[in-house]
């Protein structure tokens, strides 16, 4: 049987028709049912029931903030293959962390935007990052990814109105099963979560950016968000912190940006994260400027738009385990925040959640998995 969580309705139907009771009618019913009500099991033709498959739930841990209690929960998957044998030589089940976070909109009502993991570990090898500790286990299949919200949605019982590819893992670097599970979890018969509330986080992979350019251009996909992991004013710093700049610098990255498709009023998400004496003077921020300008020029002048397309989400560092820098002081990051709006940045700050429970931005990995050989950049296809 295919799983429903995978792909979206018509894809599901099509393969599963000729194995359940009713054909299409049931497959179809089947799927909505899966994501609705959370309904596991199906009648199939031979008389057997078929349960669909969903990891084991792990830890669930909660900190309490002004917001709402924010919420890490963890899924057993499992291991990497060896030898290129599925039925043998696994590695015993690995974990994966997705985060619940409470959001106070301007009305003051609370929503939950869910953060989830694309991959076991990262190869990315970014130095402030816990999960490139880990270097990179494996990718998940596209119901892996999609069942991280029905975890949410039908075992903790919580709505989800937002979702961002934060977690755990590059999401460039499985980006046909991250692209599947959205088209899941959009499908008016699936989990129906609109477009325009999913954001996909990279790194910076520009062949990841193109061919999601590529895909957004498409209807129905227009108003996926795109958020960039910047995290350097430079190619000297970035290149230090972040061995993806080794292969892309920042001008080719700019270009990217700037070639990515703009549609409505959605921004463009640049995220920063500011670390003590790495990337923190004043100088920093008039370089963080440098990059943003001509995305916003471009943006300004297709659309004869006044408002700057970038938007620019200022994370105060929150340490890994081991790590060799502290969190900035509150009065720094409040100093870098107004150097920026002095330079003509739209920028705001991000509130630090879940950092007392290793939930926040650059925390989520396994202790017990650390220091896999790094894994080669290669292309996406």
């Amino acid at each position: 049987m295919p799983h429903p969580l995978g792909m979206p309705c018509e894809r599901f139907v099509g393969l599963a028709g000729g194995m359940v009771k009713n054909r299409r009618l049931g497959a179809e019913t089947f799927y909505k049912d899966a994501f609705r009500s959370g309904r596991r099991e199906v009648c199939l033709l031979d008389g057997g029931v078929w349960t669909m498959p969903l990891p084991e739930m792990g830890r669930v841990q909660e900190e309490e903030g002004p917001e709402g209690v924010l919420r890490k929960f963890t899924l057993r998957v499992r291991g990497p293959e060896r030898g290129g044998m599925a039925a043998v030589g696994r590695e015993p089940g690995v974990e994966i962390e997705s985060v619940l976070i409470p959001m106070v909109g301007r009305k003051g009502e609370r929503t939950y935007t869910l953060c989830v993991s694309s991959q076991v570990g990262c190869a990315m090898g970014c130095g402030f990052c816990e999960t490139a500790q880990m270097g990179l286990v494996r990718s998940l299949e596209a119901w892996e990814i999609a069942a991280q919200w029905w975890t949410a949605t039908h075992v903790l019982g919580q709505r989800v109105s937002n979702m961002v590819f934060m977690g755990m893992g590059e999401p460039m670097d499985n980006l046909e099963n991250v692209l599947d599970a959205i088209a899941a979890l959009t499908d008016h018969r699936g989990g129906a979560l609109p477009m325009s509330k999913i954001t996909i986080s990279t790194v910076g992979r520009v062949d990841g950016i193109r061919r999601l350019s590529e895909r957004v251009r498409r209807p129905g996909w227009r108003r996926l968000g795109l958020a960039l992991s910047l995290n350097a004013p430079n190619d000297e710093i970035r290149s230090e912190i972040m061995p993806v700049n080794r292969r892309w610098k920042m001008a080719e990255l700019q270009e990217a940006l700037i070639g990515f498709p703009a549609h409505g009023a959605g921004k463009l998400c640049v995220e920063y994260v500011l670390i003590p004496g790495v990337n923190d003077r004043r100088e920093h921020a008039r370089e963080i400027a440098a990059f943003c300008a001509p995305i916003n020029e471009a943006y300004r002048a297709e659309r004869e738009a006044e408002s700057p397309r970038v938007l620019l989400n200022l994370i105060p560092y929150n340490p890994r385990r081991n790590s060799p820098w502290p969190a900035p002081e509150e009065p720094a990051v409040d100093e870098f925040l107004k150097w920026l709006g002095e330079e003509g940045v739209y920028a705001k700050r991000r509130r630090t959640k879940g950092r007392t429970l290793m939930g926040a931005c650059g925390q989520l990995g396994s202790e017990a998995i650390r220091g896999r050989k790094f894994v080669e950049i290669r292309n996406s296809k």
